[in-house]
């Protein structure tokens, strides 16, 4: 392997540990019994975590595709892509 697969396949993994983290950070769409009692569910609440949960979802995406570019690099890098 040169330096430069070996450089491009570090990266990946460090997107692929930083896109994990990014998934496991967000809140699932069900709040489960916590939805009952309604006391997340005030103005101010419902628009503070729209704008966290926005940015976590386009610093998701975002994440996401710099990993699938780095993979299929890596790939035809690596020779098989030949």
């Amino acid at each position: 392997m040169n330096t430069l697969t070996i450089i491009v396949a570090i990266l990946d993994v460090i997107v692929c540990i930083a896109l994990i983290g990014l998934v496991i950070l967000q809140e699932g769409d069900s709040k489960g019994l916590g939805a009952i009692s309604g006391g997340s569910d005030t103005f101010y609440g419902k628009t503070k975590g729209r704008s966290k949960e926005a940015m976590l979802k386009k610093l998701t995406s975002a994440t996401a595709i710099l990993f699938a570019v780095l993979t299929v690099v890596l790939y035809l890098l690596a020779g098989r892509g030949a």
